[in-house]
């Protein structure tokens, strides 16, 4: 299924935006939804996303080599990005920006929705998808017993941090130096690294890390 979102003029809209569709099944979003676009299901909705802008696939992809890089060479676990769908329960498909599996879920990482939990998910905000995810999906992953989720919000230059205690996610802002993941053992970075511009060599903050 192809969706063009456009304005009174019927011209393609350019500004980031969320299209919500309603009445949908998961049967018929697993059938229709497109694997090249970023499409999620929640509770009978459809979640439509706006291509992605350079700035948030610069930082994505930064966070990708970074971890990618730490759990290849420490072979522990896989860190994959999206879009790749993450069934969090019968009712509720999301497709995260980023996220790493542990070791033992690896080999169970096959096809697609994903029915392996994530030790930890990235999401990289956006003005579009800000009460997303930061409200919405914080409340799906805590359900779905994600043990750790962090929001890179390069507008308020934090990374919010979410650790489940319990039922329900505590949450943290970091602003400034060292974040280190409870999930992913022995994973730090700075977070000044993400807002820098340009970002930073991967391999310098690799190297970092691994000291």
């Amino acid at each position: 299924m192809k969706v063009t979102v456009v304005d009174e003029r019927k011209e393609a809209i350019r500004e980031p935006y969320v299209v919500r569709l309603g009445g949908w099944t998961r049967e018929r979003y697993l059938r229709e939804a497109p694997e090249h676009a970023r499409w999620e299901f929640v509770h009978g909705e459809v979640l439509v996303y706006s291509p992605a802008s350079a700035e948030h696939q610069d930082r994505v992809g930064f966070l990708y080599r970074l971890l990618a890089g730490y759990c290849e060479i420490k072979a522990w676990g896989k860190v994959l990005m999206g879009p790749a769908a993450v069934e969090l329960s019968s009712e509720v498909v999301r497709e995260p920006d980023l996220f790493v599996l542990a070791p033992e879920d690896v080999p169970r990482a096959q096809g697609s929705p994903l029915k392996v939990r994530p030790v930890l998910v990235v999401e990289v905000a956006s003005p579009s998808t800000r009460t997303i995810d930061l409200i919405e999906k914080a409340r799906d992953y805590a359900r779905g017993g994600i043990p750790e989720y962090w929001v890179v919000d390069a507008d308020r230059g934090e990374v919010v941090v979410h650790r489940l205690r319990g039922d329900a996610y505590e949450a943290t802002g970091v602003a400034a130096g060292r974040l280190e993941s409870a999930a992913v053992p022995g994973f730090w970075l700075d977070v000044g690294w993400l807002f820098q511009r340009p970002l930073p060599p991967v391999a310098e903050c690799l190297s970092k890390v691994l000291a």
